[in-house]
């Protein structure tokens, strides 16, 4: 028996376009594939097997004959790691900010910079611009002696070894750079300090964080918020935090980063347990409203040692958290050449 074929409507010429489409493709140096031979209308995919649980378990005990998939967890999983690999062409910069001190600022810089480099294949790094005797390298892995200071003294950065001398690596392979521990040096660190340090790292690594200083008006915060491709403003979930990241916002709106504000992302980070006494939804629905986007941390008990932070001892609802932080700051890195004024 034949097979049916629908008939074609009168003046309808489907190879007919379609040949003259890839005939102009051709004249104009390009090959367009023709529309009836893509992917996603040939070809039935293969599930990718099931990576744990009993899933996996019958994959394996039938040779893989039986391949159920993997279940809805793995699969959101796996949508959430690919977010977290979003694809990056040059260098990405992320400014990690409060006005407040103790709300998690430099806690959240060394866990969201951990889940880029523990799940990106490109170079992480962190570095710290806060005035007032930071404390980003001891929370990320065993303080190195090396500091900002001595990159910028260095004689030659022009090759990858050269700068890793500078640096300490954490165990997710995030590396950082401390700030300098004589107060009086410190205070010394200026805008233009900030502007050639990041371009010294810009040619080696492609997710620059920056943990930043409680106030907006010391000598290198000019050069962060120029440089920052994207703010992470961290909050606690009480009234004094919240009306401080409101008011950085305002700031924000009134001194020409109003870009800056809206693409900004925020953090409320629980640092202590328990039910909090301010309304959290309200707080949510106020940075929405003002944000691209707001992310709520669960209290976490190894994150309030105050020691160096590592995230397989994390509880998983705060890792869960932390991951979804990444996915969504990653979803601006198509957004790469949008960089501030320098």
């Amino acid at each position: 028996m034949d097979a049916h074929v629908s008939p074609r409507p009168a003046g309808a010429d489907p190879a007919g376009t379609n040949q003259a489409v890839n005939q102009a493709a051709l004249q104009a140096g390009n090959l367009a594939p023709d529309p009836g031979l893509d992917q996603s209308t040939l070809i039935n995919p293969v599930k990718a097997p099931p990576s744990k649980g009993w899933r996996r378990v019958v994959h394996t005990v039938t040779g893989g004959r039986v391949n159920l998939g993997g279940s809805a967890k793995q699969l959101r999983e796996e949508q959430l790691r690919a977010a977290i690999r979003a694809p990056l062409r040059g260098d990405y910069r992320i400014a990690v900010m409060s006005l407040k001190g103790g709300v998690g600022k430099t806690t959240t810089t060394v866990a969201l910079g951990g889940v880029f480099a523990a799940e990106r294949g490109d170079r992480v790094i962190a570095i710290d611009a806060n005035p007032d005797l930071g404390t980003l390298a001891q929370r990320a892995a065993v303080a190195a002696p090396a500091t900002i200071r001595d990159l910028l003294a260095a004689p030659d950065t022009s090759r990858y070894p050269q700068v890793r001398a500078f640096t300490n690596q954490a165990t997710s392979r995030l590396e950082v750079i401390g700030s300098e521990r004589d107060p009086a040096v410190s205070e010394a660190f200026s805008e233009a300090d900030y502007r050639r340090a990041v371009d010294i790292l810009q040619h080696h690594y492609n997710v620059i964080l920056t943990d930043c200083g409680t106030g907006l008006m010391h000598s290198a915060m000019a050069g962060v918020l120029d440089l920052a491709n994207t703010l992470v403003l961290v909050t606690s979930p009480a009234l004094d935090g919240a009306q401080s990241a409101s008011a950085t916002l305002d700031w924000l709106n009134l001194h020409g980063y109003d870009q800056l504000a809206a693409n900004a992302v925020v953090v409320i980070s629980a640092s202590a347990p328990g039910k909090p006494t301010i309304d959290i939804a309200r707080l949510v629905e106020h940075f929405a409203a003002r944000t691209r986007a707001v992310h709520s941390v669960p209290y976490d008990r190894h994150l309030a040692e105050g020691a160096v932070v590592e995230l397989d001892r994390l509880a998983p609802a705060t890792v869960r958290a932390y991951r979804e932080l990444a996915a969504t700051v990653a979803a601006d890195f198509p957004s790469w050449h949008r960089h501030a004024a320098w």
